[in-house]
């Protein structure tokens, strides 16, 4: 019980790696790196650290043709919590994105999340493919797991859907709703909705946030200290990218 609620824990964003490149365009340098940290690694609504800090990088490189590939990490807790070993999410990706009429983008990839010695049986690694549509502030996305999902037996073919805009509020700061849904194929119990509003301020490439997010379920992990790991709060996270 303890070990699908923290896998459900995992399968819910804040910090979804491919975000990276659907929001960002392609830089003049193809390289570009970033590191952060936050107050809760929250993942589709449910934190990943047990309600506390985690740090977090990654690497993206993008090609002017549309293509690009990209690398995440951050600090978690919830495997352990699962009963497994892993202390940290390592997230290889790449995929394409292009504009297919003015305002229209279209972007496509894979994810694979992966957890050095998870020690969970199934394996919590994961391997999603995603597509998103992107019509002017509006971004709409679909992620499929082609194998188990975060160490649910038998939940190949898991979706997760969501909907967010992206609003520009003038002088770097941006303001972005956010609502989700988890499928977990044969586990139709732990099937939830996500939401999320964040604003932002970007000081010259180094960008503070503050979200307010939370599930419709109780992700509770067990325990002398027990979390409602689902429960809506509010996250405070610094970011630098160069």
């Amino acid at each position: 019980m303890k070990h699908q609620f923290a896998a459900l824990a995992l399968a819910l964003s804040a910090t979804a790696l491919p975000v990276l490149a659907e929001e960002a365009p392609a830089p003049a340098d193809p390289l570009s790196f970033n590191v952060s940290v936050t107050t809760d690694y929250r993942y589709r609504g449910v934190s990943q650290t047990r309600l506390k800090p985690a740090l977090q990088g990654g690497a993206d490189y993008a090609l002017p043709n549309g293509f690009y590939i990209g690398t995440w990490g951050s600090t978690i807790k919830w495997i352990k919590d699962g009963g497994g070993d892993a202390q940290v999410e390592l997230d290889l990706y790449g995929g394409y994105k292009t504009e297919l009429a003015k305002d229209l983008t279209v972007d496509v990839g894979l994810l694979q999340y992966y957890y050095p010695s998870n020690k969970l049986h199934p394996s919590a690694n994961t391997l999603e493919a995603y597509g998103a549509l992107t019509l002017g502030v509006v971004t709409a996305k679909a992620s499929y797991s082609t194998g188990n999902l975060f160490g649910f037996a038998d939940s190949k073919g898991s979706v997760y859907l969501d909907l967010s805009a992206n609003f520009d509020l003038g002088n770097g700061m941006t303001l972005t709703p956010h609502i989700g849904h988890q499928s977990v194929k044969k586990n139709s119990a732990y099937a939830y909705n996500d939401y999320a509003v964040t604003l932002a301020k970007d000081f010259s490439g180094l960008v503070v946030s503050g979200t307010l997010i939370g599930t419709d379920t109780d992700a509770y992990v067990g325990g002398p200290k027990s979390r409602n790991l689902g429960k809506a709060g509010i996250v405070l996270a610094v970011k630098k990218s160069f």
